[in-house]
């Protein structure tokens, strides 16, 4: 039976980077010069790694000068890389980025309707500017987005202002509106419509839950003693727009994330007064001062910016 390794212990830490250089180099002088160690401080060095693992991890090449590496100690090398570049990556958050060359992953909490009004555009930016970071967007319940930013499964929420969380940090992005959208060549024609003409067309709604034939529009009409034929429901918003240019149906839905789709859709204003709603940008008071979250908190304040009316 093979013997157990010894524990690591916390002051046996430093030696991790000890071995990722001895392993790159396989020759122990030349490692003592590049960590500014003596020969025989690096050698006690990596006896104790040896006990630490149980296995010689270097041994004498058989050929010319040099240490090979033992199979343990090259099962060892690639994960041990890629923990220390972790570990570096997290040390340095907070301090410099250099969106040009260091890499990063982000969590992004956004809807379809979010990711499709700014989320595209940030992803645009951050592709030309940021090549080694990477972007993860998410769709969660809106009562469970605190709670991700809060354990750190999030970096940043896209969402209705009224939805964010009260205790995150906030900046509005855009304030938004709504219009109607329908079919090109629709037969009815590119006249706005009145009330009675809206009425009488077949809608598309989107419901979260899935399933509900009732949307803010139909309060909205109903102040006015009217109500109208919901006809399809959708859970997602990216699948309105399918169905609008499918159909005779419209919908009403925010203007920006309509203009996505103006080569297949008019657009034209609702015949009642609707009220809007602001995006906003929401994240855990955690990130205010690391560096690499700024500048992208920036970059999405950039690219609201840019798809303003």
């Amino acid at each position: 039976m093979a013997d157990t390794p010894s524990p690591l212990r916390g002051s046996d830490l430093a030696l991790l980077g000890s071995l990722d250089v001895l392993l790159e180099e396989a020759n122990v002088t030349r490692a003592a010069e590049r960590l500014h160690l003596s020969q025989p401080a690096l050698s006690a060095q990596l006896a104790r790694l040896r006990e630490l693992t149980n296995d010689a991890l270097l041994v004498p090449a058989k050929h010319g000068r040099g240490m090979t590496p033992t199979a343990r100690a090259l099962a060892i090398r690639e994960p041990l890389r890629a923990a220390l570049h972790e570990l570096h990556a997290a040390l340095a958050r907070g301090v410099d980025f250099d969106p040009a060359h260091d890499s990063r992953t982000f969590q992004i909490l956004a809807s379809d309707n979010g990711f499709v009004m700014v989320g595209l555009d940030l992803v645009r930016r951050v592709a030309s500017r940021a090549p080694h970071v990477q972007l993860a967007f998410h769709t969660v319940p809106a009562d469970t987005a605190g709670a991700w930013l809060a354990n750190g499964k999030a970096d940043l929420l896209i969402a209705a202002g009224f939805s964010t969380p009260a205790d995150a940090r906030r900046q509005q992005l855009l304030s938004e509106r709504y219009v109607m959208a329908q079919r090109k060549a629709h037969p009815r024609g590119l006249t706005p419509p009145d009330l009675d003409d809206y009425c009488a067309l077949g809608h598309v709604i989107v419901s979260g839950d899935g399933g509900n034939f009732h949307g803010f529009m139909d309060d909205v009409i109903a102040r006015h003693g009217r109500t109208r034929n919901v006809a399809v429901s959708v859970q997602q918003y990216h699948l309105a727009p399918l169905v609008i240019e499918a159909t005779d149906y419209v919908c009403a839905l925010p203007e920006r994330f309509l203009q996505r789709f103006s080569d297949r859709l008019d657009l034209l204003p609702l015949p009642v007064e609707v009220g809007g709603f602001g995006l906003t940008a929401a994240w855990h008071p955690r990130h205010d001062a690391d560096a690499a979250h700024s500048w992208l908190r920036n970059e999405l304040f950039a690219a609201a910016a840019s798809r303003a009316l």
